[in-house]
């Protein structure tokens, strides 16, 4: 596989953990009395438990390897969750799960280097990838209950990059973006609420982003997925498809089609 270029976005524009805080505690606020056993459409064969249960688990196993600095890739997953017996008790554990992770940023510094699974082989990864996580799944609860969802624009073009940078290291747990290769095709996401875009390219070897001082966002895509930040980020971990009337789409149809068959994260 080629090697995919970093991106120019910088990631420190947002406070990650703050972030994490912020969104858990909306999370809990949006799920605080509602029926648990709700389906989660976004999520299909979930409940509001399991989407809490999930988000939780990653909240604490994200922090075990915090405190770990572990260096290479782990081969156990066994962690002390604290998981309530009953369903009742996770929203409240949810919270809990947050000050865990909060515990674990404050003990280890962004810049520590550790092993993680995308490209960014720091602390400061784990903390990005949980609120990306935590984000998406407070907007699936939203869903879920009928709630308008709202992200903010900075977060969420963070949130694409975060996505598109690390999608080239994901097929160990994403094994179909194996597929996304082409004859040097590309593809452009871009904002029009941010100064924004992002163009990837699809070669035999593999995929990645083009680095933008390259001049790459200039430059003809064969395919290009125009909408606001907040859509594009929804759009990116299919919870929006890219036939919504809130997207402006344009050029290679079965490009795009090949790119959202397999990148599904």
């Amino acid at each position: 596989m080629s090697t995919p270029h970093r991106s120019d976005q910088d990631p420190a524009a947002v406070d990650h953990p703050a972030a994490v805080a912020a969104q858990t505690a909306r999370f809990v606020s949006v799920v605080k009395g509602a029926d648990l056993a709700t389906p989660v459409p976004s999520c299909p064969e979930w409940t509001l438990a399991d989407l809490l249960q999930h988000t939780g688990s990653v909240h604490r196993w994200f922090s075990v390897l915090l405190h770990q600095r572990l260096q290479e890739r782990p081969t156990s997953r066994d962690v002390d969750l604290q998981l309530p017996a009953q369903p009742e008790g996770y929203v409240d554990w949810l919270a809990a799960s947050a000050e865990v992770a909060a515990e674990a940023f404050t003990a280890t510094a962004g810049d520590t280097p550790m092993w993680a699974w995308g490209a960014d082989q720091h602390a400061r990864f784990w903390a990005r990838r949980m609120l990306f996580e935590t984000l998406v799944h407070r907007v699936d609860a939203e869903l879920a209950l009928g709630i308008r969802s709202e992200i903010d624009t900075a977060l969420a073009v963070d949130g694409v990059d975060e996505f598109l940078v690390n999608l080239p290291f994901a097929s160990f747990f994403a094994p179909k973006t194996a597929n996304l290769r082409g004859s040097d095709r590309s593809i452009r996401f871009s904002c029009t609420d941010a100064d924004r875009d992002w163009l990837v390219r699809l070669r035999p070897d593999g995929f990645g982003l083009e680095a933008n001082d390259a001049g790459a966002t200039d430059s003809p895509a064969d395919a290009t997925v125009r909408g606001s930040a907040a859509d594009l980020l929804l759009l990116a971990y299919g919870r929006l498809d890219r036939a919504d009337k809130r997207f402006e789409v344009h050029g290679d149809q079965e490009l795009l089609a090949h790119w959202f068959t397999n990148s599904a994260f």
